[in-house]
């Protein structure tokens, strides 16, 4: 397919060269009235729009009104812009009506503002985190779906998407957040679902347009998938088209889990058009269909497998990462590492309330060990300070590293010395020194 289709509102920037070449003409034409502007509108969607008869039915609904006056009280017309596009949306999250930008340098910027080269660059081409979490779990976060051009080896999109998927290989689960992910373009969208498919996976969805069908199955696929790391997928109701997309398509597959909010529900991609008196108005001229389930997203988002609260997302994902990860994994390090972070994590949750934390108060070996609010603190010379974080009554955790356990011994007169261990097995014993007087 194109891969320069525009997927998302956001993309705007294919109309830049072909407005700029109107201005000319657009500066000298007065403003045209509410039911002038209306029907150009109407015009374009009756023109354009995937759907035929939908488009029909709405451009007749648009002048209809517009003869009727509805639309007679909005002089201003950043009011009619508004009162259109809210109109609109309801039938198509994708509809968007602006104004005409004056120069190349003042497109609108209706969720992610379009980006030349250059600006997709300095956002790490919507790479913008990739880290281990606790437990060896990958983490990557994508803020928007930037366009690859397969065509060239060397595409700098395709090299940042390689590198982030290279950075996660080798975890034992991966968390994908697109909570911030407003769209972008299907060649992205193809490229990182192949990281984790089949590559003769028939799950690629396909759009619907007046010309004809086309896949998102990407010109190239990523080389070495990754065919049984469990898979999550972060999503909101701020997810928008081709974040969408990854979602839906990956979770129709059965390849990841979705966690988080319903998305935004926008699935239909397309691309600006103009009207003669200057209103830039974005029209879907085309729509998906996934092959296993024949749906799309449209007006209902994706529906999350696990619902939550979008700040809580990540917690959740994390969890169910790596209870997966207990249950299937084959490795004893993984299932023993696995479980003391998760067990850190509920207690995140619904956290233990120690008592007597000057009980602990004292000098391990090279530990000093001292009483805060609900935690100690365990200091060792120089080095920054470890808030411990109790998960019993005398099992602590580095609140920065759940897969440790500082661990106290008791005898009958009190505490008498300190474990320090790891979940890879590792433990060292420190007798208790100093106490505390009482």
């Amino acid at each position: 397919m194109n891969a320069n289709h525009p997927y998302s509102t956001t993309s705007i920037v294919g109309i830049r060269v072909f407005v700029a070449s109107s201005l000319a003409l657009l500066s000298v034409l007065a403003h045209a009235g509410p039911r002038e502007d209306v029907n150009d509108v109407a015009n374009l969607i009756d023109a354009n729009y995937f759907d035929t008869t939908r488009a029909v039915d709405i451009a007749g609904g648009l002048r209809k009104d517009a003869a009727a006056g509805e639309f007679d009280r909005y002089v201003d017309r950043n009011d009619l812009i508004v009162a259109l596009t809210l109109r609109l949306q309801k039938v198509d999250a994708h509809f968007r009506v602006a104004l005409a930008p004056r120069s190349q340098g003042d497109v609108p910027p209706p969720g992610r503002p379009p980006a030349a080269n250059d600006n997709d660059s300095r956002a790490n081409y919507g790479f913008r985190r990739i880290e281990r979490l606790p437990g060896n779990i990958a983490y990557l976060e994508l803020t928007f779906v930037a366009n690859i051009n397969f065509g060239d080896s060397n595409s700098p999109a395709r090299r940042a998407a390689d590198a982030a998927i290279d950075l996660i290989r080798g975890a034992d689960a991966v968390i994908l957040d697109l909570r911030a992910n407003g769209g972008g373009a299907p060649s992205m969208v193809g490229y990182l679902v192949s990281a984790f498919v089949k590559s003769d996976a028939d799950i690629y969805n396909v759009f619907h347009s007046r010309m004809g069908t086309q896949s998102e199955r990407p010109d190239v696929l990523y080389p070495k998938p990754m065919l049984d790391v469990p898979l999550f997928v972060l999503t909101s109701a701020r997810t928008g088209s081709a974040a969408e997309s990854i979602a839906f398509t990956l979770q129709s597959a059965g390849r990841a889990k979705v966690v988080g909010e319903r998305s935004g529900g926008a699935a239909n991609p397309g691309r600006m058009f103009v009207t003669p008196q200057g209103l830039a108005v974005f029209v879907s001229t085309g729509s998906p269909r996934n092959p296993i389930n024949g749906r799309n997203w449209e007006g209902d988002g994706v529906a999350p497998d696990a619902t939550t609260a979008t700040s809580q997302a990540l917690h959740r994902a994390h969890e169910l990462a790596l209870e997966k990860v207990i249950a299937s994994s084959s490795s004893p390090v993984a299932k023993s590492e696995g479980q003391w972070v998760l067990e850190a994590l509920r207690n995140q949750e619904s956290p233990y309330q120690a008592k007597r934390l000057d009980d602990y108060a004292g000098s391990y070996g090279p530990f000093l060990i001292t009483g805060a609010m609900n935690a100690l603190e365990a200091r060792n010379g120089r080095r920054e300070p470890l808030i411990l974080v109790p998960l019993n009554a005398d099992a602590f955790c580095p609140a920065a590293d759940p897969s440790r356990r500082f661990v106290f011994e008791r005898d009958a007169k009190g505490v008498i010395a300190l474990r320090v261990l790891t979940a890879l097995g590792d433990e060292q014993r420190f007798n208790r020194v100093e106490q505390r007087e009482k």
